[in-house]
């Protein structure tokens, strides 16, 4: 059985900075990609970015140049440092991971609030 365990989710004031971290643990299966994805109050999850095990990396528009995904692949573990953050990042950030064979694994969720 895999688990994934995001942690680093707060309160944090527009223009400031956070940084999730998601553990894999378990029977971990090599996973092909690795990535944030978040949902808001009444939209749908949506991806945020992720990165592939050749280390090509995938960003949302609304992210990109304010957000960084990293893999430390050796601790089966994502990142995603969230520079210059706004309300409109407020969300659930899930981590998700994906195998050779498709197989889909999803974290438990992580509370980004931004708030002044």
């Amino acid at each position: 059985q895999v688990q994934l365990a995001e942690s680093g989710g707060g309160l944090v004031q527009p223009g400031g900075s956070l940084r999730l971290s998601c553990a894999a643990s378990g029977s971990i299966p090599f996973f092909t990609v690795m990535g944030w994805f978040r949902q808001a109050p009444g939209k749908q999850r949506q991806l945020v970015a992720d990165q592939t095990s050749g280390g090509s990396t995938n960003y949302a528009d609304s992210v990109k140049g304010r957000f960084t995904i990293s893999r430390e692949e050796a601790k089966n573990t994502v990142y995603l440092q969230m520079n210059s953050l706004k309300p409109e990042d407020t969300a659930i950030y899930y981590c998700n991971a994906i195998t050779a064979t498709k197989h889909n694994y999803w974290g438990q969720g992580t509370q980004v609030t931004v708030s002044s």
